[in-house]
């Protein structure tokens, strides 16, 4: 009895308002807000280290090109190739829905790339630090999927599990946005507090490969308890989800073992 009366009930509304055709959504708002959150702690590192505006406001560019095409992209080639290289054109109908995590950091790896390459700056040195708004921005769009809806876990019997009556469920599923988003924001106050303890001075690849570890090894894990995306994943031992995560956790560690063992090196 008690557990019932804790299960959630989820029935919420994903657009905020309609007038006409125009209907913000939650999504969207979320999505946004991870970037000017993003933009506005940016601007803060950007000062502390001397540099000027100007730079952000291109690599801000950048980044919403990398997130959104790399997500976009992602999602329609790892999870449902045939269908979109048989229909093209849906890939541009993003309010369709459809976007992948995996895509987004691949597309945010290449922008940067490109972002150093014409602002002559170390490919690592912008890693380090983009990574502390990239978690930040992760936890705000799960917040979004809650809000839609979507992406969330098996059937659980735990007094926290969500009802998503708009999905027509009947029984209580885990919330995984929540977990993730927890886990999201979490990686963002260690790295956050990394960056300022140290006043900007990192230990050059520390930041990033701890991003790759602590984000995708989560996202690994909690694939256990998430619903599959598409059919074909039922029958893979391991979805597709984590077998995306498993080249991002070992650059990860590999990554964080190289950077201690140089900074040791030039230390001694």
């Amino acid at each position: 009895m008690i557990m019932e009366l804790a299960i959630i009930t989820w029935d919420v509304n994903p657009e905020i308002f309609r007038i006409g055709n125009f209907a913000p959504r939650w999504y969207g708002v979320l999505f946004a807000s991870g970037f000017l959150f993003g933009y506005l702690i940016f601007k803060r590192i950007f000062r502390n280290e001397g540099l000027k505006d100007e730079m952000l406001d291109k690599l801000t560019i950048y980044m919403a090109l990398g997130v959104i095409i790399g997500a976009r992209l992602g999602h329609c080639l790892f999870y449902e190739p045939s269908y979109y290289l048989s229909n093209p054109f849906e890939i541009l109908k993003i309010w369709h829905g459809g976007l992948a995590s995996h895509g987004a950091a691949i597309g945010i790896l290449f922008v940067l790339w490109l972002w150093v390459r014409k602002e002559k700056k170390p490919y690592m040195w912008i890693l380090d630090r983009i990574v502390i708004v990239a978690a930040l921005g992760g936890a705000m769009i799960r917040l979004g999927n809650l809000m839609n809806s979507e992406i969330y876990g098996v059937e659980t019997t735990l007094p926290w599990g969500f009802v998503f009556l708009r999905n027509g469920e009947t029984v209580p599923k885990h919330p995984t946005q929540i977990y993730e988003s927890l886990a999201y924001f979490i990686t963002f106050i260690i790295l956050y507090r990394i960056y300022w303890k140290n006043k900007g001075k990192l230990i050059r690849g520390v930041p990033f490969s701890l991003f790759l570890i602590l984000v995708f090894a989560f996202r690994f894990l909690v694939e256990y308890v998430k619903e599959d995306q598409v059919a074909f994943e039922s029958n893979m031992t391991l979805n597709m989800g984590q077998w995306l995560s498993v080249p991002f956790i070992v650059t990860g560690v590999v990554g964080l073992v190289i950077s201690l063992r140089r900074h040791r090196t030039r230390a001694a």
